[in-house]
């Protein structure tokens, strides 16, 4: 059993917060689907609010200090990242678009991500495309196609949240277990083995031979 390393960066300025949470679902059906394809994981999360004075410091001297360079080589070092930040007038908090500032240029090259949102109102769900998906681009990291975004609402049936947000978690962790193993196609969440084009035929064989 192979053991891979998620880091989990998570841009919620409050104590508890919906961020958080969403990152720790996020968390917890990417480990489920790592181990559905034999692989098992580790989790490091780093909560960019206990590092917002350590980002401010290392933007003026251009050196991160003990604390924040920790947190820079566990997102650096890990072989997948989770990022979930709150939106705030439609685009990613500046806490959040900081610490991927102080990265150095190459450290997210080819890492799979799994990008996740939140927000009091469902308006700001196209942030995840318009902001969030460029960032990572321009990192030239490699974001799964399912983002995961969650609005106030989306919680209003307690710790759950409501059934639609669990397939969004749930398909986007896939995906995100699909890039990391390399078994499976990254869009269908399953724990399957590579793709044969030559498994389901439309025209059998016989059928080919008998000119039909």
């Amino acid at each position: 059993m192979t053991t891979r390393t998620l880091a989990v960066v998570s841009g919620g300025l409050s104590n508890p917060s919906s961020t958080r949470l969403l990152a720790d679902r996020l968390t917890a059906a990417t480990v489920e689907a790592l181990r559905a394809r034999g692989d098992d994981a580790t989790v490091e999360v780093v909560e960019l609010r206990s590092h917002a004075r350590d980002l401010a410091d290392n933007l003026v001297t251009g050196f991160p200090n003990g604390s924040l360079r920790t947190a820079v080589e566990t997102v650096s070092g890990a072989d997948a990242l989770i990022a979930v930040t709150p939106i705030f007038s439609a685009s990613y908090s500046g806490l959040f678009k900081t610490f991927f500032d102080v990265l150095d240029k190459d450290a997210l090259v080819g890492k799979p991500v799994l990008m996740g949102a939140t927000a009091g109102t469902a308006r700001h769900s196209l942030a995840l495309e318009h902001a969030m998906r460029p960032l990572f681009a321009y990192l030239r990291a490699v974001a799964v196609p399912t983002g995961v975004f969650a609005a106030s609402e989306d919680w209003a049936g307690g710790s759950g949240g409501d059934r639609a947000l669990a397939d969004r978690i749930q398909r986007a962790a896939g995906e995100l277990a699909a890039l990391v193993t390399g078994l499976g196609r990254v869009g269908d969440g399953r724990a399957a083995g590579p793709v044969d084009p030559f498994a389901d035929p439309a025209t059998s064989f016989e059928e080919l031979l008998r000119g039909t």
